[in-house]
C-alpha cells in the first residue's frame, strides 16, 4: 500500500532539513578548523636577519630560537597572535575602553568607567619615549602579531560570533595591555577608600580605630617587627551596627560574603641555597587571578646569543599583546616570582567648588580649571557616544555618591608603564634584578628572586608614589588640605630585603613589614595575613637539603587553620540548651563534628558550614552599612578591610553590652542566629544540608567569555565542573572563577627540576589540542615539567 503523499514529502522535507543541519554543520567545523594555527612548515619573512624557529611539544609550548633577539620577538608575537589574538583583544579594549564596539550597547558602562583615564592617549605619549631599540624590538612583536593573524585562513572564530573585524596590533596596543593589568590589580581600591569614608564619617574616631585595624593578629612580616597595640574596643557601636534583625522563620539568603572567594590572590616565596639540596635558590610562584578560557599566561621559552659568545635561554609566563618577554620565570642565573602588593596607590581627592569660581575646582594645591577631553566611544549596532572627560592636574574627575572626586592613581602617571621588565632577561644575579625591579614599568609586586649560587632577595616591583600622607590617612577620601602624594619613590628608596638568616622569603598579599619601609608601601587592602602565615611555617617546616617537589607542594597545602577557630566557636554555641528542639540545628552540629578533616575538601559539609557561619556573623553586624555602601561601589568591601574577622572574634570574646546588635536578647543570641542563616541558605527550595558539601559549591567554572554571550555553546567553550579543594585564607586558594592561575617551582640553572601547573592550555580555540591541555594535571595538582618537552611540532621562519 502506497503511503499517503503528505507523509512523503514530510518524510523528505525532514530528511533534506537534516542534510542542512549536517551541512551547516560541517561548514561551521571546516571554518572553526581554517583559524587554526599553524604549527609545522615553513614561512618566509621579509626583514628578518636569520632562521627562528618555533618547536612546541605535544601540550603546545614553545621552544623559540633565534640569533637574533629582534628575530624571536617577531616569532613571539606570530605565535601568540595565532593562539589568543582574541584574548589580546580583549585586553587592549578593556584597558582603552573600547568594548562596546564588540559587544554594543551594554559595554557602555564598562567602556565609560575606563575612558575617564584616557589610557590611549597615555600609551601614545609613552610609546614616543620608549628608546630606539625598544621601540624597534616592540615593532617586530607587531609585526609578528599582525602576520600570525593574517595568516589564519579564517578570522577568530569569536570575531564570527560576534559580527565584528579583527583590527590590526599596533605597538600602542602592547602598552594597553599592561594599563589592562593595572586595572585587574588595583582598581578595587577606589572602592575601598569609599567604603572606609563612608565608615569615618558614620563612626567616631575610637570607633573607627577598632573597626579598621592596621594590622592583624594573622601577620608575620618579614621584617619580624612587633605589630602595633590594637585599639581598645569603645563603650557603643556607630549607630549603623548591625542593622534591622531578621523576620523570624524567614529564609534569608546570605550577603555576598559567604559565597564569595575573596578576589586577593597570589602566593610566592624562595628558599635559599643554604637549604636547598643543589645549593640553588628555589622559586615558586602561584599568581592568583580570574579563570578563564583561554589561561591569561601563555608558557614559552626563549633562546638567543647573549652576547657573550653563549646562548641565553629564558623560559616562564609570558603575557599575550603585552611586551614579548618572560613575566614570571627564570633566565638560567636568576628566577623571579610575583605576588600583587597591595601598596595603596590611589587616592581619592575631594574636589571643592565655589558658585562664584564657575568651572573650576579646589584641590589642596589652590584652584584650577580642568581641561575636557571629548573621548568617542564606538558602538557595534548604534552611533557613537560622546563622552568628555574633566582632567585636574591630580588626575580626572570622578562623580560618586553626590561628590566629586580627582582620582589621583599611580597608573597615570608618565613612568607608569615602561619597558624595563626586559632587562630581567639578562640579570646575573639578585642585586641586579632587584635594581631593575625599582624602576620597572608595571603594577607594583611583591618580587622575590633567587639565583643559582643560591641568594634570596624581595622587594617591590613597580610603580611606587612618594607618599607624604600617614599610611593609614591616606586610605580614606582626601578631603580640604591633606596632601596627597607628589611624584614617585626613587629606586634608593623601595624597601628590600636580601640573604635574611632563615634562608626563606615570600609573600601573599598581606603586610609585608611593620617597621622601617612599611610607610613607603603603605596600606592597599592587605590580605588579613592567615594564608602567609601558613606559607612561611609550611616553608620552615621544610628545614634543610629540600628540593623543587617539596617546595612545589606549599602551594597545595588546604588546611583550615584559618578556619578552624571559628568552627570550634560553632561547636561551643550549639550546646545542649541550643538544640533543644531544633533538630536542623542539630544536625549541623552532627555535620560539624563528622565531616569536618580538617582541610578545605571536597567532600566536607563542616568546612563549608564553618566558613558560612563566619561570614553570617559579617552580615548580621555589617548589614547595616552595606546598602550604602554597595550603593557608592557595588564591589566595595563592606567592612572596610579583610581585617572583620579579627573585629568579630575580639567581640565575642569580649561581649561588649554596647556592641550588641539590636533585637538580640544577648550574644548568645546573635551566634545562635548567624548558625539559624546558614542553614536556611543552605536548605532553600528543599536542599538538604547534609548534601552541602564545600565541593558542591566550589565547582570550576571556567569558561571562554564568549559563553556568557552565547550560553548554547558553553560545552564547547567550557572546562569541566571539577570539584575544587581549596579556598581563600589558605595556600590553595580555590574558588569557581578565581584561583591559582598558574603553579611554578624552579632553581635558576637547573631549570630542567621545574616544575609547573595551568588551569588551560596554550590555545583558545576549541578544537586546538592544546585548548584544555594541562587542565586535568592542574585540577589534580600533578606538576608537568616546567621546560618544554620534546619537540612535536616544528615552524621556520626564514628570512
Amino acid at each position: 500500500m502506497r503511503q499517503p503523499r503528505w507523509k512523503t514529502w514530510t518524510l523528505r522535507g525532514l530528511l533534506a532539513l537534516l542534510c542542512l543541519l549536517l551541512l551547516a554543520a560541517l561548514g561551521a567545523w571546516l571554518y572553526l578548523r581554517a583559524s587554526l594555527a599553524q604549527l609545522d612548515g615553513e614561512r618566509r619573512v621579509p626583514g628578518l636577519s636569520a632562521a627562528v624557529t618555533v618547536e612546541r611539544d605535544a601540550a603546545g609550548v614553545p621552544l623559540i630560537s633565534g640569533n637574533d633577539r629582534f628575530d624571536v620577538a617577531y616569532a613571539t608575537g606570530f605565535v601568540h597572535a595565532q593562539e589568543r589574538f582574541f584574548q589580546m583583544d580583549l585586553l587592549r579594549r578593556t584597558a582603552a575602553g573600547e568594548l562596546a564596539e564588540l559587544f554594543g550597547p551594554r559595554a557602555l558602562p564598562l567602556d565609560r568607567s575606563r575612558r575617564l583615564h584616557r589610557f590611549r592617549a597615555r600609551a601614545e605619549r609613552t610609546l614616543a619615549r620608549l628608546t630606539v631599540a625598544e621601540r624597534a624590538l616592540l615593532d617586530r612583536y607587531v609585526a609578528g602579531a599582525n602576520d600570525g593573524l593574517n595568516a589564519l585562513s579564517t578570522k577568530p572564530f569569536e570575531y564570527a560570533l560576534t559580527g565584528t573585524a579583527a583590527r590590526p596590533w599596533t605597538a600602542t596596543d602592547s602598552l594597553l595591555v599592561v594599563w589592562a593589568m593595572y586595572i585587574d590589580l588595583q582598581g578595587m581600591q577606589e572602592g575601598r577608600d569609599l567604603a572606609r569614608g563612608w565608615l569615618r564619617e558614620h563612626s567616631d574616631a575610637q570607633q573607627l580605630a577598632f573597626l579598621l585595624p592596621e594590622a592583624s593578629g594573622w601577620d608575620a612580616t618579614l621584617d619580624g617587627a612587633d605589630a602595633p597595640l590594637a585599639a581598645p574596643i569603645p563603650a557603643r557601636a556607630p549607630g549603623w551596627w548591625g542593622g534591622a534583625p531578621d523576620t523570624p522563620g524567614k529564609q534569608v539568603a546570605l550577603l555576598r560574603g559567604a559565597d564569595f572567594v575573596d578576589s586577593v590572590g597570589s602566593n610566592n616565596w624562595v628558599v635559599a641555597g643554604s637549604r636547598s639540596a643543589s645549593g640553588a635558590a628555589i622559586v615558586s610562584d602561584d599568581m592568583h587571578l580570574g579563570l578563564q578560557l583561554p589561561n591569561i599566561w601563555y608558557r614559552l621559552a626563549l633562546r638567543f646569543p647573549d652576547g657573550k659568545g653563549g646562548q641565553r635561554r629564558i623560559a616562564g609566563v609570558s603575557l599575550p599583546g603585552a611586551p614579548p618577554t618572560v613575566i614570571a620565570g627564570s633566565n638560567g642565573q636568576v628566577a623571579w616570582a610575583f605576588t600583587n602588593s597591595y601598596a595603596d596607590l590611589i587616592d581619592l581627592v575631594a574636589l571643592g567648588r565655589d558658585p562664584a569660581r564657575p568651572g573650576q575646582v579646589r584641590l589642596p594645591g589652590g584652584w584650577e580649571t580642568p581641561l575636557s577631553h571629548v573621548e568617542t566611544i564606538a558602538v557595534k549596532g548604534a552611533p557613537g557616544e560622546r563622552f568628555v572627560v574633566q582632567d585636574t592636574s591630580l588626575g580626572p574627575i570622578r562623580s560618586i555618591g553626590g561628590r566629586d572626586y580627582a582620582m589621583h592613581w599611580v597608573a597615570h602617571d608618565e613612568a607608569a608603564v615602561n619597558m624595563q621588565h626586559l632587562k630581567l632577561e639578562a640579570a646575573a644575579n639578585v642585586e641586579e634584578a632587584l635594581a631593575i625591579a625599582a624602576v620597572d614599568g608595571i603594577p607594583a609586586q611583591n618580587m622575590v628572586a633567587g639565583d643559582a649560587a643560591g641568594n634570596i632577595g624581595w622587594t617591590i616591583a613597580g610603580t611606587l608614589p612618594a607618599r607624604a600622607t600617614p599610611a593609614f590617612a591616606a586610605t580614606f577620601p582626601l578631603a580640604g588640605e591633606a596632601p596627597t602624594w607628589s611624584g614617585l619613590l626613587p629606586a634608593a628608596r623601595y624597601p628590600r630585603i636580601v640573604n635574611p638568616a632563615d634562608g626563606q622569603l615570600s609573600s601573599a598579599n598581606s603586610r609585608q613589614l611593620m617597621g622601617e619601609g612599611a610607610a613607603a608601601i603603605g596600606d592597599g587592602g592587605f590580605d588579613i595575613g592567615a594564608r602567609h602565615r601558613q606559607i612561611a611555617s609550611n616553608l620552615r617546616a621544610l628545614g634543610a637539603q629540600t628540593g623543587v617537589r617539596q617546595v612545589f607542594e606549599v602551594a597545595l597545602d588546604d588546611r583550615a587553620l584559618f578556619i578552624a577557630p571559628w568552627r570550634e566557636r560553632a561547636l561551643r554555641v550549639l550546646d545542649a540548651r541550643a538544640l533543644q528542639g531544633q533538630p536542623r540545628r542539630a544536625e549541623f552540629r552532627r555535620l560539624l563534628e563528622q565531616s569536618w578533616d580538617g582541610r578545605a575538601s571536597v567532600d566536607s559539609v563542616g568546612y563549608r558550614l564553618a566558613r558560612g557561619y563566619m561570614w553570617a556573623l559579617h552580615d548580621l553586624f555589617y548589614g547595616g552599612a552595606a546598602k550604602a555602601i554597595t550603593a557608592l561601589d557595588p564591589k566595595a568591601p563592606v567592612a572596610g578591610t579583610t581585617r572583620w574577622p579579627d573585629v568579630v572574634a575580639r567581640l565575642l570574646d569580649a561581649r561588649p553590652a554596647g556592641w550588641l546588635p539590636a533585637g538580640y536578647a544577648d550574644w548568645r543570641a546573635v551566634e545562635l542566629a548567624a548558625v539559624d542563616r546558614v542553614i536556611a541558605d543552605l536548605t532553600r527550595d528543599g536542599a538538604q544540608l547534609a548534601e552541602a558539601s564545600w565541593g558542591a559549591r566550589n565547582t570550576a567554572e571556567i569558561a571562554h567569555p564568549v559563553s556568557l554571550a552565547v550560553p548554547a555553546l558553553k560545552p564547547f567553550l567550557a572546562a569541566p565542573a571539577d570539584r575544587l579543594p581549596g579556598d581563600a585564607n589558605m595556600p590553595r586558594v580555590a574558588g569557581p572563577k578565581f584561583g591559582q592561575s598558574e603553579r611554578m617551582t624552579v632553581s635558576p640553572g637547573r631549570e630542567e627540576e621545574g616544575l609547573y601547573n595551568m588551569p588551560g592550555g596554550q590555545s583558545g580555540h576549541p578544537l586546538s589540542p592544546f585548548f584544555l591541555a594541562g587542565h586535568r594535571e592542574w585540577v589534580k595538582a600533578e606538576p608537568v615539567p616546567f621546560l618544554p618537552g620534546k619537540a612535536k611540532y616544528t615552524l621556520r621562519f626564514k628570512p
